[in-house]
């Protein structure tokens, strides 16, 4: 594996390491109310698409082996540039139920 790819492995672990972190014991209805939290989270998400992008440009079966990969860097797409349409819902969705297991495989490559 290229160094440049392992680079954007661990950026894209840190990155979902911390939406885990600043998730961690909060509940919808804390997130929908924090405006803090939610720019955090919406963040560390572009910065995992982004690094997620990067790798497929040159290491397209890297990323085949990453469930969801594919869908994280359409959805970092979605926040840079359709900003306005953000539902907050989709994004905690996303978190709950996306990210443990995008996470997982990342995190696995990483070893």
């Amino acid at each position: 594996m290229e160094n440049k790819v392992k680079k954007w492995l661990f950026d894209a672990a840190e990155a979902a390491n911390n939406i885990k972190t600043f998730c961690e014991a909060k509940t919808f209805n804390e997130y929908d109310q924090s405006l803090m939290l939610q720019s955090a989270v919406e963040r560390q998400f572009e910065i995992l698409g982004e690094a997620l992008r990067r790798i497929r440009e040159i290491d397209p079966q890297t990323i085949d082996s990453i469930p969801g990969s594919r869908e994280a860097i359409s959805f970092r797409n979605m926040l840079a540039h359709e900003y306005g349409h953000i539902d907050d819902r989709i994004v905690w969705s996303i978190v709950v139920n996306e990210l443990p297991a995008l996470s997982q495989k990342i995190t696995d490559l990483l070893k």
